[in-house]
């Protein structure tokens, strides 16, 4: 069978249709779990871009991603082309390594690796230099708006955008090397603003009248509405297809437990789902309505994006949002579709519920008219969408399954506004304000699953524990509250034996399994420890981060009910 030729089985597909080597290129009837690297390798024969882990843990097959960023220029995302599926490509430009030197002159990038020796077996390098080309694409355009020159690239900057890309041979220190000396290298720009005219020219043929509601009128494989109304209505049509966001998740079962759904439903397209704004409290919240507005992500919004929002109204997220995940990880995936996958060890529902978040769900039809009502693009009236809202410790009810009706769809995620920031009283000395930290365990300090997950929040008055709300990950079968240790905590005073108790109430509260990543004994007492170091960073006891501390350090410190405990 041609690699572009669908089974009998499978309903058609819509033209994929994207942008590279300033050209738009249209492939027919791809199926809609064909992944982007099969696409590229097999189907295209660029075979610069490398298969390693199929889970989008090693970076080796990193391609770039640019959509026009509305002034003229583009936004660039490394992603892992093993777990994308190549319909998400649809309306992008593309690059891979191939595209990258100019006749027989390499790009800085690749420049600069070959200056600095950055590459031995050469299996992982081109996704190094996908990776620093999506840095250097930014850095240049950046300058570009500011009309000054691009920002050096420091360290950290070449750490945070290689977080998702291992290797095996180098030890890293040259590819740093490499990083912050490319842009010294005599510059090669892309010509975006051809290329956005070549976006342009893809977005008007998927708007042509020919094409318009295509997806949500017949049973294509690969669904990919654009408006809040096409997709709760393709939702309501079909509601056995495939969800995805950012397929983060999907695209490993699709190249790990060969999942092969026949249909895909994808809302990364959906323009009301990209955004993030300040909307009023939900009608549950015991906030007044006049109080400051909670933050609303969009359910298409990436990762990267999501945590750059919580991290701006809430700074000491900033570590655990580099840690979630490796940045290519990050661009692709969504906070919306982590949540509604609801895997008891993703990283992001335990902060949510310790922040006290709410979902909105959303579906096609009403009461009175049901969810056969026609989808009409020039009825007069407003489409007929159901919505409601909950609080997220009330999302899940078991592994993996949630209170979703099959033709709803999770559109937001609803954050509560962060309160007053701890300080000290300035007679008694004592804590009052928010406290807030969460701390993820896991084998590698990034671009790693984790072991366990704990976020806590604290309200203090005076010293005293007004409000406390914990959320834990990797000890149950859902991401849940620690009701017990919160009950133990309420109205105490926020001392380090209020802090040891809470900890051994915490130790005993879950009974967590053994597995790959962790005994069933370590995560408890790393929950233990965990609670204990938050004491010890809100009173200044230790000025120390999760990364460079240690259990011995705190143990020193106070009592501990970790004595006995075995890792």
């Amino acid at each position: 069978m041609a690699p572009n030729t669908l089974p009998p089985h499978l309903p058609e597909t819509r033209v994929l249709q994207f942008v590279r080597s300033g050209q738009v290129q249209r492939l027919g009837n791809v199926p809609p779990t064909r992944t982007l690297l099969a696409l590229l390798r097999d189907d295209l024969g660029l075979t610069g871009t490398k298969e390693g882990c199929r889970s989008g843990d090693c970076g080796a097959c990193t391609v770039v991603l640019g959509e026009a960023d509305g002034q003229g220029g583009l936004r660039y995302r490394a992603v892992n082309s093993c777990i994308q599926l190549a319909h998400a490509a649809h309306g992008k430009a593309l690059w891979t390594v191939e595209d990258l030197a100019e006749g027989n002159q390499p790009h800085p990038v690749q420049q600069a690796l070959v200056q600095h020796h950055a590459s031995q077996c050469g299996f992982c390098t081109p996704g190094f230099v996908m990776s620093l080309f999506a840095l250097y694409q930014t850095r240049l355009g950046q300058s570009a708006h500011t009309g000054e020159p691009a920002t050096p690239v420091t360290r950290d900057d070449a750490l945070h955008a290689l977080s998702g890309n291992l290797c095996r041979c180098t030890g890293y220190r040259p590819i740093l090397d490499a990083a912050q000396t490319m842009l010294d290298v005599p510059t090669q720009t892309v010509d975006e603003a051809a290329t956005v005219l070549k976006l342009e020219q893809v977005r008007q043929i998927d708007e042509a009248p020919e094409d318009n509601f295509v997806d949500e009128t017949r049973a294509t494989g690969y669904l990919h509405p654009s408006t809040l109304p096409h997709l709760l209505h393709a939702r309501a049509r079909f509601p056995q297809a495939q969800l995805v966001a950012g397929c983060t998740d999907v695209g490993i079962w699709v190249t790990k437990l060969q999942h092969a759904p026949t249909q895909v439903l994808d809302l990364t397209r959906v323009e009301e789902l990209r955004h993030i704004e300040n909307v009023a409290p939900p009608h549950q919240s015991p906030v007044a309505p006049d109080t400051a507005a909670w933050l609303s992500i969009g359910a298409a919004v990436t990762l990267t994006h999501a945590f750059d929002a919580l991290v701006a109204t809430r700074p000491a997220l900033a570590t655990f949002a580099s840690r979630f995940a490796g940045l290519p990880v990050r661009n692709a995936g969504t906070l919306g579709g982590n949540v509604a996958n609801g895997s008891p060890i993703g990283d992001s529902m335990p902060l949510l519920l310790a922040l006290g978040a709410h979902v909105r769900l959303m579906q096609w039809g009403s009461a009175s008219t049901g969810a056969d009502t026609p989808l009409v693009s020039s009825a007069p009236q407003a489409p007929p969408l159901q919505s409601r809202e909950l609080p997220l410790d009330q999302f899940y009810t078991g592994y993996r399954q949630t209170v979703m009706q099959p033709a709803e769809v999770l559109t937001h995620i609803l954050v509560p506004p962060p309160g007053p920031a701890i300080t000290p009283h300035p007679d008694t000395h004592t804590l009052n304000g928010e406290w807030l930290r969460a701390y993820k365990i896991s084998k590698r300090f990034e671009d790693d699953i984790s072991a366990v997950c704990l976020a806590l929040r604290l309200v203090l008055h005076n010293g005293v524990v007004a409000e406390a709300s914990i959320g834990v990950g990797g000890v149950a079968a859902t991401p849940v509250r620690a009701l017990q240790t919160q009950a133990a905590l309420l109205g105490q005073p926020w001392t380090q034996a209020t802090a040891t108790q809470a900890a051994t109430v915490l130790l005993a509260e879950f009974a967590p399994i053994s597995d790959m990543r962790a005994s069933a004994a370590y995560r408890r007492a790393m929950l233990a420890a965990l609670l204990q170091r938050a004491w010890a960073e809100s009173t200044g006891v230790a000025h120390i981060n999760l990364e460079h501390a240690s259990l011995t350090d705190l143990s020193q410190r106070s009592p501990s009910p970790l004595n006995g405990a075995t890792a």
